[in-house]
């Protein structure tokens, strides 16, 4: 809708995982880089933690994109509340690309496949990998022994895959009373809010990837997209979405630090009753 009055091609704030839109933050190469060792070198188990809205999804994405073709096939578990055999059963499932159909098959068949799947794939020079999206919402201990046990899996004595559980601060302290899972984990990545500096540099870079030629938002405006979302990506996202939109309603010619204020206090936050 605003796209043409602020010489944009697209788009700049939406969420996607398109990488042109990738700011490359501290926090987040460092965590990109970690994530790349463990599963280059074939470790059993990886964590990425982080607030809601950094961009964990995001990063988890971007794996494919960064890794060879031999690390195959990456299996992405985006709604992990189902009981054990549903859960086996989803990743026999994935692993074998072929449905199972709609009866859950029991333990013992999964885990069967499973075998087989990560054996044929070790022996055909792959490495599987598997992203556990919002592990914090695993129903309890047993789930996480069942994804552990997946672990045991070493075709010729190497692990047949890497876990990676990606989540919210909550889920350290779930891991801290699993110590067989702390002995698993390679490396550990906990993804921060952008600083101030690299909050100006994510809005420029969205801004430029997304077509913007000219200065859209006043360095006022930048600090004060900081001030109202404390550096976390997908509040700044919405809070730029929303501004841009008004200020091409009001034919503003940029953008500053009272059209975001204004922004914030009439459409993003709730006033209290």
């Amino acid at each position: 809708m605003y796209e043409t009055y602020w010489h944009l091609k697209q788009k700049p704030f939406e969420d996607t995982t398109d990488p042109r839109f990738y700011y490359p933050g501290e926090s987040h190469q460092a965590a990109l880089l970690k994530l790349r060792y463990a599963i280059e070198n074939r470790r059993s188990g990886a964590l990425l933690a982080g607030p809601s809205g950094v961009g964990k999804t995001l990063l988890s994405t971007m794996l494919p994109g960064v890794l060879g073709e031999s690390f195959s096939p990456l299996v992405r578990l985006v709604y992990p509340q189902m009981s054990s055999a549903e859960l086996l059963a989803y990743l026999a499932d994935r692993l074998d690309g072929v449905d199972s159909g709609p009866k859950t098959p029991g333990v013992e068949s999964s885990v069967r496949r499973i075998e087989r799947c990560l054996t044929t794939n070790h022996r055909e020079g792959r490495h599987a990998v598997l992203v556990v999206d919002e592990a914090q919402l695993l129903d309890g201990v047993s789930m996480f022994e069942t994804l552990r046990l997946l672990l045991n899996f070493e075709p010729d004595g190497d692990p047949g895959c890497t876990v990676l559980l990606v989540g919210e601060p909550s889920l350290l302290p779930l891991l801290d009373r699993m110590p067989q899972w702390e002995e698993r984990l390679a490396v550990k990545c906990l993804l921060r809010p952008f600083g101030e500096s690299e909050t100006a540099a994510y809005v420029e870079h969205r801004l430029r990837a997304a077509g913007a030629t000219g200065s859209i938002i006043e360095p006022e405006g930048m600090a004060a997209i900081y001030a109202l979302t404390h550096g976390v990506a997908r509040r700044i996202n919405r809070l730029c979405d929303l501004a841009l939109l008004i200020g091409f309603a009001e034919e503003q010619p940029s953008l500053g630090a009272e059209h975001f204020e204004a922004v914030c206090n009439e459409l993003v936050t709730i006033a209290p009753e």
